[in-house]
């Protein structure tokens, strides 16, 4: 055998050195003949002599060191085997479908498997598939759970094409396959170290009390601090139980720091010290509500601090008695069952109207937009805003893209009156036109950049109004200059007649303006008898005073016999879901503005006994729109932000794309459902 087998590499090199040597010594050999005969013949005997001496020692040491060798590598070999066998990471081996060729004791032991298994891998570890073993990639990994424990699962591919290449003993033909080297690592005391430090993290909440000043105002004087004593201690008490620290920063506002463990069991019981405040009563006429924004996981203290602020702005916006959590990845709202309470005072309204003037009167040109299809309500604030500008001399236009069945009376009236620029009304592509770096935009009766007429307008301009009485949720507009949004308001007409009496003496209506601004209030508290507060009345009456006619409203908001038919058809068709909620379907065949239509039927299902809310789904340009209604019982608003919609408590509505009226029925009626379970409605 030692005769078929040859030494190779630094080996070969070693073993013939002799050899070498001899060649030299012969070359010497020569030389000294032509120095001295005898000398040669002397050195002629050496050299024959040391030759000799080494061909017989390579000859039978070349057996010796070779069989030397193979017993080197045999235990080279076992020590290896041994050591892998020993080794404490459960290790195996795999062919290419993932069966197991060869196990260690360590993945015997944790598997339970017997030493020579031939199972698949996938029958050992159910939660690794035949898609995770590698393919075309030369390294996956995974990770699993086994009895217990965590596990991050690698798994390499080893190549056979090289070993078999090299092998003396099997010879390859375009040879491609591989084995699986599977390894195990036990990572759960690192996840448990992990999850134990992210639990640590300190989440900050800010508690706003919302209707503060009037609640101690329902209450005699002398009962007002232990009214604030209680709720004192309905804050700290309920802190306290998940380890939060409370600091009172104003009389009613507080700062909370808690770890961030504690958080879920908040969130999972819906934030409970929203309705446990309202139980808080001493005589006060008005329950106490709160406000809550938690900001967590922003990488500091202080921009979980710049969070928890721009949720209580959130709750706030949204008409508080609700908590806003806030991470880097998503918003989520708790609560917001109660309808927000009206502010007596004006002075916001004053300081609003004020800032609005600087800003018109710093402008050269004003763009006013509201929504998408646009409602009384949008067009009406929209000339509000378009009388204020014009009182200061300004170029004023509105941009509407689509002149809706329910502005249509409105909109041809003024139009046929004569007395307004050609160029007053722009679509969207001329509005885009028009715009330079000294133009204002105001944007009413809308927060969503989503939802209004064009949003590219929003980029365009550098200054920007947002007037709007609907909730805020996590997509606003981010750069408004000025923003002005109060949801208890019944309408952004309402808002904006307000700003008027206030942003100059000199503003007279004319009368189809008044009349503009009242449709919208009419419109949207459904003929004054839902969200309607004493500045409602106040207003409503500010604008009889500059000329708007009751009787005219109402000739020019009556519907045609084919849109009356629709909307009895929607009424007709209705089902109840839950015992408490109306939903129909309207296909909107044979009416110009079915969207206006489905908003009418929705308003007219909440007459029946029973009902707590009602819910339209229309089919318009492709789209499926849901107008949502409520009297006090449900808000209306978290329902349709769950279908990717908004609104107010009792007003709302959704917009859904690629999808067919029985779908999105199924999908409206699959989140009532859910809400329910989760006790958010």
């Amino acid at each position: 055998m030692s005769r078929n087998v040859g030494f190779k590499g630094h080996v070969r090199t070693y073993v013939l050195w002799p050899l070498f040597f001899s060649i030299l010594l012969i070359i010497f050999n020569i030389g000294m003949y032509f120095i001295d005969r005898r000398a040669g013949f002397i050195t002629t005997g050496f050299a024959v002599v040391y030759i000799g001496v080494a061909l017989f020692l390579y000859n039978r040491s070349r057996s010796i060191v070779f069989s030397e060798f193979v017993s080197f590598a045999t235990k080279y070999g076992q020590v290896q085997k041994q050591l892998l066998r020993d080794l404490e990471i459960p290790y195996a081996l795999m062919d290419e479908s993932g069966k197991i060729i060869w196990t260690n004791e360590a993945f015997e032991n944790t598997l339970k498997v017997k030493r020579d298994c031939r199972k698949s891998i996938t029958s050992i570890i159910p939660s690794i598939g035949k898609n995770q073993l590698p393919g075309i990639e030369t390294e996956t990994e995974t990770l699993i759970t086994h009895d217990d424990r965590d596990y991050r699962v690698s798994m390499k591919k080893v190549s056979l094409v090289s070993i078999m290449s090299e092998s003396d003993v099997v010879e390859t033909f375009d040879y491609d396959s591989f084995i699986i080297a599977l390894f195990m690592f036990d990572e759960t005391e690192i996840n448990k170290l992990l999850i134990e430090n992210d639990e640590q993290k300190l989440a900050v909440a800010l508690i706003y009390i919302d209707n503060f000043d009037e609640a101690l105002s329902s209450i005699e004087e002398v009962r007002r601090s232990l009214l604030v004593a209680l709720i004192d201690r309905k804050i700290n008490k309920y802190m306290s139980a998940y380890d939060g620290l409370v600091k009172k920063m104003e009389k009613d506002k507080y700062l909370v720091i808690l770890k961030k463990k504690y958080l879920k069991s908040l969130c999972d019981n819906r934030f409970e010290l929203l309705e446990d405040v309202k139980t808080v009563n001493i005589g006060n006429e008005m329950s106490v509500t709160l406000s809550i924004g938690v900001g967590l996981e922003a990488g500091s203290y202080l921009k979980n601090y710049e969070y928890a602020r721009t949720c209580i702005d959130l709750a706030l916006g949204r008409g508080g008695d609700q908590a806003v959590v806030k991470t880097p990845e998503n918003i989520q709202y708790y609560g917001g069952k109660s309808q927000m309470s009206e502010k007596n005072t004006r002075v916001k309204a004053r300081v609003k109207a004020h800032a609005l003037r600087e800003i018109i009167e710093g402008a050269d040109k004003i763009i006013v937009m509201g929504h998408k299809l646009p409602d009384v309500d949008a067009f009406g604030s929209a000339i509000g805003v378009f009388r204020a500008a014009k009182s200061f001399g300004k170029k004023v236009h509105i941009v509407v893209n689509e002149v809706t069945t329910s502005i249509r009376p409105l909109y041809e009236t003024m139009v046929n009156s004569g007395d307004y620029d050609d160029d007053l009304i722009l679509n969207s592509m001329q509005a885009l036109e028009a715009v330079d770096q000294h133009t204002a935009l105001v944007i009413v009766d809308v927060n969503k950049p989503g939802l209004t007429e064009c949003e590219d307008l929003i980029s365009r301009c550098k200054t920007i109004v947002v007037l709007d009485h609907h909730r805020q949720s996590s997509e606003r507009i981010d750069n408004a200059t000025l923003s002005y949004i109060e949801p208890y308001a019944s309408s952004a007409s309402e808002m904006v007649s307000e700003i008027l009496q206030y942003i100059s003496d000199d503003i007279k209506l004319k009368g189809i303006e008044a009349d503009c601004l009242y449709s919208g209030m009419m419109v949207d508290t459904n003929n004054f008898m839902t969200k309607t507060g004493v500045r409602t009345f106040e207003a409503a009456a500010y604008l009889r005073r500059n000329g708007a006619d009751v009787t005219r409203v109402r000739k020019l908001f009556r519907t045609d016999m084919d849109a009356y038919r629709a909307r009895t058809d929607a009424i007709r068709n209705f089902e109840v879901f839950g015992g408490v909620y109306a939903i129909s379907l309207f296909d909107g065949e044979g009416v110009d503005s079915p969207t206006v239509i489905g908003a009418q039927a929705a308003n007219e299902l909440l007459n029946i006994n029973g009902i707590r809310a009602s819910f339209v789904l229309t089919e318009y340009q492709n789209m499926i729109y849901i107008s949502a209604r409520s009297i006090d019982e449900v808000n209306v608003q978290i329902i349709m932000e769950r279908m990717g919609g908004g609104g107010h408590h009792n007003m709302a509505g959704a917009q859904l794309e690629n999808i067919s009226l029985d779908e999105a029925r199924d999908r409206l009626m699959e989140t009532l459902d859910n809400m329910q379970k989760e006790g958010a409605i």
